[in-house]
């Protein structure tokens, strides 16, 4: 063997150990999860370790066939672990991310530049959505995320935007929040029909619509939505206008109400107080002449003459305290 041919043996046996053996070791980070592939088969857990899924229930009945994927084997955090040549590593970031829901992964100009996410409502109003979205890789569902689709994010982006579209579509506000006060005008509970209205004011309803809805997407897509902040809905520039203007009118008309009830229930407060005074004052009236009538009459009881008796002391007394008695004489 020439000291060539020899050369070129050593340098294949030096880039085979440092190619598939020296890095083959590999490790993992906390924040991640890895799965490995096995002549591009992913190592999987045995058929009953995938058979119950808890989010299958979210899923409609036609659909939890088409969702069904076997449960991976994951390699935890740590390391270094090793790998032989046939063998490939997927490692995934299992963090919360956070993205703009008006955000198209494959278009960003799309949205006004992934800032607007524009809808109609059920009266047939453009309005703008601003918001977030809060998601992560689901541990339990990485086939779905690594082999499921191509793109996940994508899917799953594109389905809550369809939910959310369909949800705007057809809002219509609780009987609770629709109904004003039965002491309201017919123009003022009006107002509160207005769609754009209902959706502001029911933000947070809408929000956990979103989230409900969206509890199948793990067992879709291999993500979950962890929470969805829709913070901002913006109508058409003379929609605006015209709302402002109806919501014054509104507030005017609420203030007024309140201004009213709160007269009245004052003028009642001093009806109710006039009352109680001058019942009060008719007692003290009426207190005395009960103590006098009760006194007769226990007089009366002691003897004929015994009121006889009181009188002429009671006239006497009169007389004392008059200045100047007129008597009439008989003839």
């Amino acid at each position: 063997m020439t000291a060539t041919t020899l050369g070129i043996v050593v340098g294949f046996v030096g880039w085979f150990l440092v190619r598939y053996i020296l890095f083959s070791f590999y490790t993992v980070d906390q924040n991640e999860r890895a799965v490995k592939t096995i002549f591009g088969r992913a190592e999987r857990l045995p058929a009953a370790a995938s058979s119950e899924d808890p989010f299958a229930e979210y899923l409609r009945p036609d659909e939890r066939e088409r969702y069904v994927y076997p449960q991976l084997r994951v390699i935890p955090p740590g390391g270094p672990y090793f790998k032989w040549p046939w063998e490939k590593i997927y490692k995934v970031s299992i963090a919360t991310q956070t993205v703009n829901m008006a955000l198209d992964m494959e278009d960003p100009r799309a949205n006004n530049g992934g800032t607007i996410l524009e809808a109609v409502t059920k009266d047939q109003l453009n309005v703008g959505l601003k918001g977030q979205i809060r998601y992560r890789v689901s541990e339990r569902h990485l086939y779905a995320y690594l082999f499921g689709v191509k793109r996940p994010i994508v899917h799953v982006m594109a389905y809550f935007i369809s939910i959310l579209r369909e949800r705007i579509a057809n809002f219509e506000a609780p009987p609770s929040a629709a109904i004003g006060l039965a002491s309201q005008p017919a123009e003022a509970s009006a107002v509160s029909g207005v769609s754009i209205n209902d959706l502001r004011k029911n933000l947070r309803d809408l929000n956990e619509h979103m989230d409900r809805e969206s509890l199948s997407s793990p067992a879709r897509y291999g993500i979950a939505l962890d929470a969805s902040l829709i913070t901002e809905i913006d109508a058409p520039p003379d929609v605006e206008s015209a709302m402002a203007a109806i919501n014054t009118a509104h507030n005017q008309v609420s203030s007024d109400i309140s201004l009213a009830q709160a007269s009245a229930d004052q003028k009642i407060v001093q009806s109710k107080r006039a009352v109680e005074i001058e019942t009060l004052r008719a007692q003290t009236e009426v207190e005395p002449l009960l103590a006098l009538a009760e006194q007769l009459r226990s007089l009366r009881a002691n003897g004929p003459n015994a009121l006889g008796s009181y009188l002429r002391n009671v006239r006497l007394n009169l007389f004392r305290q008059a200045e100047r008695v007129i008597i009439e004489v008989e003839q």
